[in-house]
């Protein structure tokens, strides 16, 4: 097979690319994933972008649960499929109608793109896009084209972007420039954990300064609203975890304090807003008691699919308590994520406090079982 940077000509004109990059190719292997591998990194080919579509060059890309769920089989994607959908790159070609984004930009990758013309694009972010979420559960980029295959057999893209490879082709609304001063490994987590975690802040909870703000769930999306909370000025911010490491990183990176949930319900402690970002039902029905009177409860954890919670009704109405879903953190990405950047450039935003670790792409299928025993917060794939 023919090197990283060789071309041959399609008969539809377009160009494809050799790239190397990390196909899922079954769900639901055993641990450890170091072990039985079900995720192979390899050669592929890569169709240039069609109309409406561009090709970057991979810098960075963040390891995130929602990989994770599809690796582990709670949630349900066709395979082979080559995973990632939290990156940032240089564009490196654009397709017909592409006349905003120029070769060379810097660009964050966004797991959701939005077609503009739906119901769920006219909530302003409250709902997803359902066009883009069609395309998402299909495996292709919006609009429902296929750029990937193996040996002349077609390759399933994950979340419209496939980053775990060295060059992607996305749809123009899948992706957000962003200033060439913001670092690679920065940008990528502009594109899923601040969105997500950022957004359950900025866009569902509101808080004002003296909110007091409680974050269940320390991994790469809670700790994102931690530091999102701290950067909009909020005095009173505590995280919850299980692991004592994270709750040491939480108080670095700015919590009030930092426990266990049994230690907080334990304080008697309630919260104007308590985020849970574990996505474990009982995460959720801790979340809720620790919500006081008035308050919310935002949910942007994703459990595996038919799990249920139990909770005490008579509290929501008697209590005028709310719980309200977020999903990308109610997020418009082309609105949010410069938001994110100019936070990050006024020094507001400690973004790189959120990368555990830097791998090659060789590494991912142990990357995935630290992410399983939740060692870490977010591990950065890094190309060359």
């Amino acid at each position: 097979m023919t090197s990283g940077n060789d071309f041959a000509t399609q008969t539809a004109g377009q160009q494809t690319r050799i790239i190397r990059g990390a196909v899922l190719e079954v769900t639901g292997a055993d641990r450890p994933y170091a072990s039985t591998r079900p995720i192979h990194v390899g050669e592929l080919e890569l169709q240039g972008p069609g109309p409406g579509e561009i090709l970057v060059r991979i810098e960075a890309a963040g390891i995130c649960h929602s990989d994770l769920s599809v690796v582990n089989g709670n949630r349900p994607r066709p395979v082979p499929m080559l995973l990632g959908h939290e990156a940032a790159g240089i564009v490196e070609e654009t397709g017909g109608g592409v006349d905003d984004i120029t070769p060379g930009q810097r660009v964050v990758m966004t797991f959701l793109p939005r077609c503009g013309n739906c119901e769920g694009c006219r909530s302003n972010g409250k709902t997803p896009c359902e066009t883009g979420t069609a395309s998402n559960t299909e495996g292709t980029l919006l609009g429902g084209t296929r750029r990937l295959s193996r040996h002349g057999h077609p390759i399933q893209h994950h979340l419209g972007v496939s980053a775990f490879a060295t060059h992607a082709v996305v749809s123009r609304r899948s992706i957000v420039p962003v200033g060439p001063d913001v670092p690679a490994h920065v940008a990528a987590l502009l594109g899923c954990a601040l969105l997500t975690g950022g957004g359950a802040i900025l866009n569902v909870a509101k808080p004002g300064p003296l909110t007091r703000v409680a974050i269940l769930g320390l991994g790469g999306v809670g700790m994102a609203a931690l530091i999102t909370a701290k950067a909009v000025g909020v005095e009173y911010i505590v995280g919850i975890d299980t692991m004592p490491a994270k709750l040491d990183t939480a108080r670095a990176l700015g919590a009030t304090d930092a426990m266990t949930s049994e230690t907080a319900l334990e304080s008697g402690t309630k919260f104007d807003a308590v985020i849970e970002a574990a996505g474990h039902p009982r995460a959720l029905e801790t979340a809720i008691k620790l919500t006081k009177p008035g308050g919310v409860t935002v949910t942007v954890g994703l459990p595996a699919p038919g799990q249920q919670v139990s909770i005490d009704p008579l509290a929501l109405t008697a209590e005028a308590r709310s719980i309200i879903g977020s999903y990308l953190g109610s997020a418009v990405p082309a609105h949010d994520i410069p938001i994110y950047e100019q936070l990050w450039r006024s020094g507001q935003l400690a973004v790189e406090g959120l990368v555990s670790d830097t791998i090659p792409l060789e590494d991912i299928n142990q990357a995935m079982d630290t992410l399983e025993d939740s060692q870490s917060l977010r591990q950065i794939i890094k190309f060359p």
